[in-house]
């Protein structure tokens, strides 16, 4: 099953302040007419768009998983596959996107299922790097539930390589970031691994 991202509503409707003026001039720049009836509110719609699309800076890790932290026993692995995530390449500004997929191992903590897509849009939605994510997301399961072990893999597919550059629109970028028992223990990341790869095979 597909975990598609968080969206609020506050995101959604949130200017970022001055990015329209600054949109105005960006349009007159590559020789557009920003007075044309189809472009008369571009500039508002990109600030709103932009205010949804890095709306992680303005949020923390408490934000993102609340009292969703509960006591539990027993040790065996959690696995959440296919959590969408988009992002904005802090290299060119350009969108990338992809499937996360996140697993632990508990010791005496467990988290909502629901919070690993709020803690993958907490970091996705900022200027990004796909590497930085991925252990952004894995430090701060850590940080949650101080696991046995944490592992995050990421694929993403990047525009700046697919629309520019050298422009291979079929390629994508997997990362990893394996903490604790996933990085030690052959056997356990080989147990996470294999039921992920699968889905990294079929995008």
């Amino acid at each position: 099953m597909t975990i598609h991202p968080v969206i609020s509503a506050a995101d959604e409707k949130q200017e970022v302040p001055g990015l329209a003026d600054l949109t105005h001039g960006w349009l007159s720049a590559i020789g557009e007419d920003p007075e044309r009836e189809g472009l008369l509110k571009t500039p508002h719609r990109v600030a709103k768009a932009w205010g949804f699309m890095t709306a992680g800076y303005s949020k923390t890790l408490e934000d993102a998983t609340g009292d969703a932290v509960f006591a539990a026993e027993g040790s065996e692995m959690v696995i959440v596959k296919d959590i969408e995530f988009y992002s904005m390449c802090e290299h060119h500004m350009l969108p990338f996107y992809g499937r996360a997929h996140i697993a632990y191992i508990p010791d005496g903590k467990i988290l909502g299922l629901s919070k690993f897509a709020r803690i993958v849009d907490l970091y996705s939605r900022r200027l990004q790097v796909q590497e930085r994510i991925t252990a952004q997301i894995a430090d701060a399961v850590e940080e949650l539930l101080a696991p046995r072990g944490v592992a995050v893999v990421m694929e993403g597919v990047h525009l700046c390589m697919a629309m520019r550059g050298v422009q291979k629109q079929n390629s994508s970028t997997a990362t990893s970031a394996m903490r604790g028992q996933f990085k030690h223990d052959q056997r356990t990341r080989a147990e996470f691994m294999s039921a992920v790869q699968q889905t990294l095979r079929s995008r």
